[in-house]
Order: C-alpha cells, then sequence, then structure tokens
C-alpha cells in the first residue's frame, strides 16, 4: 500500500480554511486508496485529516512517544497506533512508514518534521516526494526563504525542485502519488 505521511498542527489555527485542508487531504488520499500516516493526535489538523480518511475507508497509522500520549490526545480508533519513546524515534519511524510527505500548515514541530525531510532528501538518504499544501498563502514565506537559499548559494537548485508547494489539494495529491497511478 501507498503511504503518505502528513505533518500537521495539533491545533486547528485561525482560519477555517486549514482544518478544512486537513480533511480534504485526508478524503483525498482514502479516495486513491492510499494510506495515512501521521503523529497519532485526535485533535488538531493532524486529528482531522485522520478522522477524514478513517471516514473514507483508509489505513490510518499513528506515531506519538509515550510522553505525548495524553497531552496530544492520541487518537483511539487508527488502524495502528505505534507508541514510541522519542520524538527522533517518532520521525524516524514516520519515515520508514511513508512513501511520500505532504505538509499541512502548523507550528515548529510541522517545521521540524518538514526541515529533516528536506535534510535527509538533500543528503540522499531518501527520493521520497515532499510537497506542502499552501494553504491561502501560508507557505510563501518559506517558499520565498527556499528561493533566496537557492540564489545565495546555500541550497543547489535540484534540491529546491524536489519540494512542491501547491494550493490545490488534487494537484498535490497528483504530485504525490506514484507513476502511473
Amino acid at each position: 500500500m501507498y503511504r503518505v505521511c502528513i505533518f500537521a498542527a495539533s491545533r486547528d489555527g485561525a482560519r477555517p480554511s486549514y482544518l478544512q485542508a486537513a480533511r480534504d487531504v485526508g478524503a483525498g488520499l482514502a479516495r486513491r486508496g492510499f494510506g495515512l500516516v501521521y503523529g497519532g493526535a485526535s485533535v488538531g489538523l493532524m486529528g482531522a485529516a485522520a478522522d477524514a480518511a478513517l471516514a473514507g475507508g483508509a489505513e490510518v497509522q499513528g506515531v506519538i512517544p509515550r510522553g505525548m500520549v495524553e497531552r496530544e490526545l492520541a487518537h483511539k480508533h487508527l488502524s495502528r497506533l505505534w507508541i514510541v519513546e522519542t520524538m527522533h524515534e517518532r520521525k524516524a519511524k514516520m519515515y520508514d512508514l511513508s512513501d511520500a510527505f505532504l505538509v499541512l500548515p502548523g507550528g515548529s514541530g510541522t517545521l521540524d518534521e518538514t526541515f529533516e525531510t528536506i535534510t535527509w532528501m538533500q543528503l540522499g538518504l531518501h527520493r521520497k516526494p515532499i510537497g506542502l499544501l499552501d494553504v491561502e498563502g501560508y507557505w510563501q514565506p518559506l517558499a520565498a526563504w527556499i528561493e533566496r537559499a537557492v540564489k545565495d548559494g546555500f541550497v543547489p537548485g535540484e534540491h529546491a525542485r524536489g519540494v512542491r508547494f501547491e494550493s490545490d489539494v488534487t494537484r498535490l495529491l497528483d504530485a504525490l502519488s506514484p507513476p502511473g497511478t
């Protein structure tokens, strides 16, 4: 089964469009027959995406550190919930379970996961597609920073092209899908 890992906030955010985008991602993955891998919470954008994927019949796997099970309100209705000891183990397990990465709006935790995935791609540790769902221009400052990093010689252009920014869920899922699907 093809599995897409989502990185997303454990909060709903200030705009209803963020929550709707998370639901659209979960439903879109289910319609394609893809599995979802994520941080294991029942709340925020990550919980909304998981609920929508489950409602559509998708396999949903969550990965959460033991110390965060109560704080992040671990989702109790997943296909599989992996409980790990550390955040490093969480990220490694999510990467291992996934074939692609989709980033929804979020805060520093979402950025941490995203940057590690991008760094691993740049180092040649994986060749999995990475896409950011740019809801209402949320990721435009990051896109501008990446362009500046390329222009100023800190990031090779081919690495920057390995990170896709898209404002439409369907187009982003198309870009992250395996060839021929």
